[in-house]
């Protein structure tokens, strides 16, 4: 099923302007029809808002931002205060114009009759699948005001999770960058100066000396052979990965990598088990959640293993053997899947897995940039100290020898 934006006139010949749902266009405009309304405008919710994406590129809408606005407008409604008129207060205390201007569109559509989530789900650049489907299941429930509080918790726990996480890589980036920086300023324009000076001395070179000269020249004379090598290798690596094999290889390989490996998969099964704990105690049935987590895991062979999951429950297996039968996940998940299901506590212990693997890759990552840094440190200062040496043996040599 796939949502649609239409713009249609009704008997009486006024504008309508909303969204409906169906398997194509075709079937959304016999649904209009079938409802009294002729569609004169009819494009899917991503394309139509498509074009708003772009052109808000560089005023994207943050998940902390998008939890603020979420968590105040469930405190307005369990205060009491209206749907409408709960919009209208949050986005007017937006700091920044883009999301409340997306939340007044919004006030606009459920004033024109339209639900909330089909409102929200016009606007798939900032209110993702999971997001629609959890204030679609408040709406009829009538417990919009608390799962609405669910979604904010979960927005600023994954929020602080991804801020541990850059803060944790920011570091050891930037002394990368500027220690390539400096070698690659080295080796183009104070190296080749000096080497031309040893040059003159006309005496037997140490080792050291004609490896750094060696590498200067092949710099010097082959560095846009280097250049295309590189840009074609990645041309060549992107034209894979667009291809359906190749993303699938790509994604599968990216958990075998060393030490990176580990922490990729630990934190697509923490995401998987937030959200999934997320969507049921919501009330979201699981085979709509596994549908839902399965596009907002970003990763094809995750994907294509929740798809299989999502196969077996169809055919009525429970969660936690399809979950181990993948081979995907780590085997701490399907195990407190297996005792959630038995204890009727599932939603309580996926959390808990979230909770755990989150603090690991945490912990994991803290060693990772601990062991880093004065690894970077030793290796950049021994390719400077290589350097120093290869100048300053041969202007040593020659003071030996005029003594």
């Amino acid at each position: 099923m796939a949502l649609y934006e239409y713009n249609a006139l009704d008997t009486n010949g006024k504008t309508k302007r909303g969204v409906v749902e169906a398997l194509s266009s075709n079937a959304a405009s016999r649904k209009l029809r079938e409802q009294g309304l002729f569609p004169t405008k009819l494009k899917t919710a991503r394309e139509a808002t498509s074009g708003a994406a772009r052109k808000s590129l560089f005023r994207r809408v943050t998940v902390l931002e998008l939890g603020v606005a979420t968590r105040q407008l469930s405190v307005m409604l369990t205060a009491g205060m209206p749907l409408v008129d709960a919009l209208v207060a949050v986005a007017e205390q937006q700091s920044r114009g883009e999301l409340g201007s997306i939340l007044s569109r919004v006030r606009e559509d459920v004033l024109q009759g339209s639900s909330l989530y089909t409102a929200l789900a016009m606007h798939p650049q900032v209110f993702q699948p999971l997001y629609i489907s959890m204030v679609q299941v408040g709406e009829a429930s009538g417990t919009l005001d608390k799962v609405l509080m669910q979604l904010a918790d979960f927005m600023d726990e994954q929020s602080r999770f991804n801020s541990q996480l850059k803060a944790a890589m920011t570091y050891p980036l930037l002394m990368l960058l500027v220690g390539g920086g400096v070698l690659v300023f080295l080796m183009t324009f104070v190296v080749p100066k000096i080497t031309r000076m040893l040059e003159d001395l006309e005496q037997a070179l140490p080792l050291a000396t004609r490896l750094l000269m060696g590498a200067t020249d092949f710099l010097a004379q082959y560095w846009w052979v280097l250049l295309i090598g590189m840009l074609l290798t990645a041309w060549v690596m992107r034209r894979y990965s667009l291809t359906e094999r190749g993303r699938l290889w790509f994604d599968r390989k990216k958990f075998d990598w060393p030490l990176i490996g580990p922490l990729s998969l630990n934190k697509a099964t923490a995401r998987f088990a937030r959200t999934t704990a997320t969507l049921l105690r919501s009330g979201v049935p699981l085979l709509t959640t596994l549908e839902i987590v399965e596009r907002l895991l970003g990763n094809n062979f995750l994907q294509q293993a929740v798809a299989e999951v999502r196969e077996k429950v169809t055919e009525g297996a429970g969660l936690a053997k399809p979950l181990k039968d993948t081979g995907a996940f780590p085997p701490m998940l399907a195990q407190m899947a297996a005792v959630g299901e038995r204890s009727g506590e599932l939603e309580g212990l996926l959390f808990r897995v979230a909770d755990i693997y989150e603090h690991q890759v945490q912990t994991r990552l803290n060693g990772l940039m601990a062991l880093l840094e004065p690894l970077m440190i030793m290796v950049m200062g021994g390719i400077v100290g290589f350097i120093v040496l290869a100048v300053l043996l041969p202007i040593f040599q020659a003071s030996q020898g005029m003594g």
